[in-house]
């Protein structure tokens, strides 16, 4: 399952993807977490100490990972032609979750005892020649190549805002988990979610964080409805665990706000088809605004109207 942490900067939404990452580990579930975030801080929330992850960067690894994911599917002639959209088709590379393959033996390490990718800093080379979500290329072509199943998990940071929808990204996930405060800058990034997520048929569920009592959470409700799933409360542990010396154990109250966001994903049936069409018109989008003419061929050529995704796939 695909599970997306959205909200506005300074939400928690890092602090929320790390949470869960972990809660889900120390359960014995399979999870990969993926910092897609402009500031890459998921492996400190995770317990990383700091230093150097030892990861390589899906951004700095793009035309790797193309040539690697393209296999031999005759559709796309070479890396140059394959775009972070391209979706997959017969003789395409397709990836079951923290495979011995060799795109996660490259890029995966342990950030704690969570399995990690990143896609890397906005560095100085990129000022005013590119966009982040450039970088995000790699997870989006990961994500289009997974083959992953029930009690699987992969865990997504993504950047702050409604920067996600920038790109096809937000349509990959199976739940997007939207972290807001209790304030009406906090829900804003709701309300521009909850709009786009309408016009794709994307399941969207906040969590409301630092919610600090019966007032905070009586107005997210107001503002956000029945899209409120759970909320957490100021933790002494986490702010504990940010200061590099966890005390204790995460409050009661914000354990059973992690449950149920595992419920809410366990409880929502994978659609193949429909991730697969949304990534399909993702792709044709593309390929008509810029990239038939960035690569003078005609992308729309690379569906494989005869594909069918899923474990299917495999075989």
């Amino acid at each position: 399952m695909r599970i997306a942490f959205v909200g506005k900067g300074g939400s928690g939404k890092t602090t929320l993807s790390a949470l869960f990452s972990r809660q889900l580990a120390r359960s014995g579930a399979p999870v990969l977490a993926i910092d897609g975030d402009i500031n890459q801080h998921l492996a400190e929330a995770l317990g990383h100490d700091g230093g150097d992850l030892g990861a390589p960067p899906l951004g700095a690894h793009l035309d790797d990972i193309k040539d690697f994911l393209r296999g031999t599917n005759p559709r796309i002639a070479s890396r140059e032609a394959m775009i972070k959209t391209t979706p997959p088709g017969r003789g395409s590379r397709l990836l079951r979750p923290l495979g011995d393959d060799e795109l996660h033996t490259r890029h995966v390490r342990l950030a704690g005892d969570v399995p990690l990718m990143v896609t890397g800093e906005f560095d100085e080379s990129d000022l005013g020649v590119a966009c982040y979500h450039s970088k995000l290329g790699g997870v989006e072509l990961y994500l289009s190549h997974l083959v992953d199943g029930p009690g699987e998990y992969v865990v997504v940071d993504m950047t702050a805002g409604a920067d996600a929808f920038a790109s096809g990204l937000f349509t990959r996930f199976d739940l997007t988990f939207l972290v807001a405060e209790p304030t009406r800058k906090g829900v804003s990034v709701y309300r521009q979610y909850r709009d786009h997520a309408r016009e794709f048929g994307i399941r969207i569920a906040v969590v409301g964080n630092k919610v600090t009592g019966e007032d905070d959470l009586l107005f997210l409700k107001e503002q956000v409805g029945d899209d409120l799933l759970t909320h957490l409360v100021h933790s002494p542990w986490v702010r504990s665990a940010e200061q590099g010396s966890p005390q204790g154990e995460l409050e009661p109250h914000n354990l059973h706000a992690l449950n149920l966001l595992r419920e809410a994903v366990d409880s929502r049936p994978r659609d193949w088809a429909t991730l697969h069409r949304h990534a399909v018109d993702f792709h044709l989008r593309n390929a008509r605004a810029w990239a038939d003419r960035a690569t003078g061929q005609d992308l729309a050529a690379q569906v494989d109207p005869d594909f069918v995704p899923g474990p299917a796939a495999l075989d």
